[in-house]
């Protein structure tokens, strides 16, 4: 093992069970984990069933669990381990990288999400940062996560601008003077100021600074 391995190894060590239903990939990960210094797989089961049975006479520090399993699934057995103890790291380890697998699985509970085409090195260094309170996750899957609860964001008010007024409203966010606003859309300078006046009063503000300000703030445009 490398100086990087090494470095990463636990003070103590870690006894993690795999919950995995197809028995060579399982194999192959008990092997690997029992290769990395300051880790013991001392069991993997091919069900939830069979994790949760034999929690009633031991307990893991970890549980890297796959989704799609036979009776109940990864997701819910998340939730089912921590019922049991709540202070056990669950980590998905899967195929899927689909949004609704991973909303469901950190509303379960998961500690990380990983996929199975994780490296070696990854694996090791995402149950280390769990152990020492983080929350690993694939950066695919973090792209996603991002982006899914970026839709999560509630619905920012229009605050009833016109057409006209939001696109005078960006014009000015975007650094326009009243004049350069006015030869844009072809208004007059006039014009621009009433629409102006219009935008402060509606967004409850009192200048130029503080309409952009909350424009990007809330999202108005």
């Amino acid at each position: 093992m490398d100086t990087a391995d090494k470095d990463n190894a636990p003070a103590k060590e870690l006894n993690v069970w795999i919950v995995e239903d197809h028995p060579s990939y399982r194999k192959s990960m008990v092997f690997l984990l029992n290769s990395m210094d300051g880790f013991n797989c001392e069991k993997d089961f091919e069900d939830v069933e069979s994790a949760l049975d034999e929690l009633k006479e031991g307990k893991p520090d970890i549980i890297l669990c796959d989704i799609d399993l036979p009776g109940m699934n990864g997701v819910a057995g998340v939730a089912a381990f921590k019922a049991v103890y709540d202070d056990i790291f669950v980590i998905m380890l899967t195929v899927h990288d689909e949004e609704e697998y991973i909303f469901n699985a950190i509303c379960a509970g998961a500690d990380g999400y990983l996929l199975k085409s994780t490296s070696e090195e990854e694996l090791n260094r995402s149950i280390m940062e769990v152990v020492n309170g983080g929350a690993p996750i694939n950066p695919r899957i973090a792209h996603k996560v991002l982006k899914m609860f970026s839709t999560f964001a509630p619905k920012q008010d229009d605050y009833d601008l016109t057409e006209r007024e939001q696109e005078v409203l960006k014009l000015i966010t975007n650094g326009k003077t009243k004049k350069h606003v006015a030869a844009e859309l072809f208004l007059s300078f006039h014009t621009v100021d009433y629409h102006l006046r219009n935008i402060y009063k509606k967004l409850q503000v009192n200048s130029r600074t503080e309409a952009v300000a909350k424009a990007l703030r809330e999202r108005i445009i």
